[in-house]
């Protein structure tokens, strides 16, 4: 017995057996270092010392973010007026010196691997879901906002933009092979996406204009990490220019991100966070080291922007806002209506609503807008504003960031109540006895808005609701592209009525469009970006990280032409090989 399995074992193949035991020990020892190659690191972060129960601010007794007879920044809480820290702007010189700093970290960052990429992804993204609750008071803080805006809008959409960069990254920015022709058959085409180099984002610049104001602080924390995680994928280094309305989180924010690159052994200088007035900003904007630039911010601050980069030819990626639409089809039960009232709440009241894609109109089909109105006013009527990180539970809407648009919020109401609409709920500023010096809009519904009135066309960034009537799906469509905005779109209808909502999936001019919900693009990994008044270009997804690498074509000589030709190289002959005459083609 012991004689025939000895037989048996003299029988086997050694030769492809020890082969294959050779594979399987390479493959475990690669997999075993990638592994630990991308194992997140542990960091530490200094918190700022403000979102203790404890800490109590000066209460200012006019919250400006201006201070008197300084060039300085005062970060207060909007939500109730308190101090947080002061801050000094940057100078021309200092961001010069900020740019220098990063040209010189970008160097060797751009021969880094995806690997060792994704591993300081992973060790940010550690970070956050261990202090989550810390980063999330601080947006509260510096922007009054609730804690489930900040857990929903900051952290979720955060966590998920660095997950699918982790996930998916790479086999966006792999070379990718193009086809050849017939008589270019010996040559391999491939597409490269390389680094750029020193990448700047402005994120955003505020308008001294009131009419024209608009700060996304709705999500500081999102917006800041965003262009941070594909910038550093791609290879590049990142001047972050905060708006001066969240000066107060900015260091902290971007800390995150340095830390996690130094504890990787790598420059936290690649990111260089800074704070300037409009005036200075324009020195980075027009600086000829920047290789691309992304503005979040209005329309008319995003005209002086593109004129400011045009010097140095700088590529410009513009998100501009919107007036997003929300447009329901008269095939909604009334059972799925009662669904899709939190929804829209949701869209419009979120941050406040100061949200870049915030539903700020409802158009509504026929007996849909009949149903709609009492059901929205009922819920619209149960929100009370109030400081979001005090002992109370009945706060379910913060602040708004500023209240220096409050008056043109009301004058806008008032002149569509003369022109025919009618204010249901709030409609002026909120005074809250607990907090009288927080910056606090009263949940607003206004019904029966047409096109025609100003404050359709304007973009509100603000707790107000606008419902607008619409005889059919072809007149919602119309309404919905009646102003000079293309961000987002919602369309909601029963999910059996795929016709129509095909139809104003086509026909409604946008950049992102939503079925049966309200901004769910935000968290998949798409393309982020709007047309026309909204802006141009893209962030998020492949198209986001591609749009920030310089595009390289590569041409060769094919492997199989090196070998059996030697390689072959394009030459112009005497005269054609061949012609074939005809009055449309010559070869």
């Amino acid at each position: 017995m012991e004689l025939s399995r000895f037989s048996l074992l003299l029988d086997l193949p050694w030769p492809s057996v020890s082969a294959a035991l050779l594979v399987l020990v390479i493959l475990s020892y690669t997999f075993a270092c990638q592994v630990d190659y991308e194992t997140p690191v542990d960091f530490l972060v200094p918190i700022p010392e403000q979102i203790n129960s404890g800490w109590k601010g000066e209460v200012l007794d006019k919250p400006s973010i201006k201070v008197p007879g300084s060039s300085g920044i005062q970060c207060y809480n909007p939500a109730n007026g308190q101090l947080l820290r002061k801050v000094n702007p940057a100078t021309p010189d200092g961001i010069d010196r900020a740019i220098a700093r990063a040209t010189e970290a970008q160097k060797e960052w751009a021969k880094t691997t995806f690997g060792q990429r994704r591993r300081v992804l992973r060790s940010m993204l550690k970070y956050i879901l261990a202090n989550q609750d810390a980063i999330a008071t601080v947006a509260c803080l510096d922007s009054g906002k609730t804690r489930v805006d900040a857990m929903l809008g900051e952290i979720l959409v955060t966590v998920e933009k660095l997950k699918w960069t982790i996930k998916h990254g790479e086999k966006a920015l792999k070379p990718e092979r193009r086809p050849t022709n017939f008589l270019m058959m010996y040559k391999y085409n491939e597409v490269r996406w390389e680094p750029l180099g020193v990448l700047a984002a402005c994120v955003s610049w505020k308008s001294s204009v009131p009419p024209v104001t608009r700060s996304d602080h709705c999500s500081q924390f999102h917006n800041l990490l965003s262009p941070i995680i594909s910038t550093l994928f791609t290879g590049s280094a990142l001047i972050l220019k905060g708006s001066e309305q969240t000066a107060f989180s900015l260091p902290y924010f971007a800390s995150i991100a340095q830390q996690a690159l130094a504890s990787c052994s790598h420059s936290p200088h690649l990111i260089q966070p800074l704070i300037c007035w409009p005036q200075t900003a324009q020195h980075l904007t027009s600086h000829p080291s920047i290789s691309h630039l992304l503005f979040i911010g209005s329309r008319p601050i995003a005209q002086h922007v593109s004129f400011s980069a045009c010097r140095s030819l700088t590529p410009l990626c513009l998100e501009l806002g919107g007036k997003d639409p929300a447009i329901l089809l008269d095939s909604i039960s009334p059972r799925l209506l009662h669904q899709i009232i939190p929804i829209l709440l949701k869209g419009i009241f979120t941050s406040s609503g100061q949200n870049c894609i915030g539903i700020e109109r409802i158009v509504a089909v026929s007996d849909t807008y009949d149903c709609l109105i009492p059901l929205l006013q009922k819920r619209i009527e149960a929100l009370h504003p109030g400081d979001p990180l005090s002992h109370s539970s009945k706060y379910n809407i913060g602040a708004m960031i500023s209240d220096s648009r409050f008056p043109h919020f009301t004058s806008l109401i008032q002149k569509a109540v003369s022109e025919g609409a009618s204010l249901l709920v709030g409609g002026s500023q909120h005074h809250s006895s607990s907090t009288p010096k927080g910056h606090y809009f009263a949940p607003t519904l206004l019904v029966g808005v047409t096109p025609d009135m100003a404050i359709a066309q304007e973009e509100l960034f603000a707790p107000i609701a606008l419902l607008m009537p619409a005889a059919s799906t072809a007149h919602a469509i119309q309404i919905a592209n009646s102003t000079p905005y293309a961000l987002g779109a919602s369309v909601f209808a029963d999910p059996g009525d795929r016709d129509n909502i095909e139809t104003v999936v086509q026909g409604v001019k946008a950049g992102m469009v939503s079925v049966n919900d309200f901004g769910a693009y935000y968290a998949t990994g798409l393309p982020f970006g709007g047309r026309g008044g909204s802006g141009y270009g893209r962030f998020g997804g492949e198209e986001g990280l591609r749009g920030i690498c310089n595009v390289k074509a590569v041409c060769r000589d094919a492997q199989w032409a090196q070998v059996l030709l030697g390689g072959i190289g394009t030459r112009i002959p005497v005269r054609p090989p061949f012609v074939f005459l005809h009055k449309r083609f010559f070869f």
